[in-house]
């Protein structure tokens, strides 16, 4: 079968299979960036509920690729007993739709939201997300 005909057969991908694939990306990314997340948990949805596109001010569902929610390490987070975990969310569809209209490898655009939900949280520069980025495609 060819490549062409490959893709026919295939459609997007679920919500656990990019939780795989975030879950891979996320691995790859140097040890030092993963440590300031603690004990991170990514999660994916399709889309952000009607709360967090309140809170985020966004017109569309579609205009919220991820979310950082918690603290890390560099504001002094420490696991306490019945603390929630530091969380990433990945919405799936509007992921899904930026891709389709970039040219880019779905891998590199749930790769970039991670890094950036990540980085943004603690302030990384868009320099420092660059090579972090850079680093976990080694």
């Amino acid at each position: 079968m060819s490549d062409a005909l490959a893709w026919l057969a295939r459609g997007a991908p679920t919500l656990a299979e990019m939780e795989i694939m975030a879950a891979d990306a996320y691995a790859r990314l140097p040890e030092a960036f993963r440590a300031m997340c603690g004990n991170l948990v990514i999660h994916v949805e399709d889309f952000p509920t009607d709360e967090v596109q309140e809170e985020m001010e966004t017109e569309s569902p579609f205009d919220l690729l991820g979310l950082f929610q918690g603290i890390g390490l560099a504001q002094g987070y420490e696991m306490a007993a019945g603390a929630l975990p530091n969380m990433i969310f990945l919405y799936r569809r509007p992921i899904l739709d930026y891709w389709a209209e970039h040219e880019e490898t779905l891998g590199d655009v749930v790769t970039h939201v991670l890094v950036h939900e990540i980085g943004h949280h603690f302030g990384l520069s868009d320099e420092d997300m660059e090579r972090v980025e850079a680093a976990g495609d080694t």
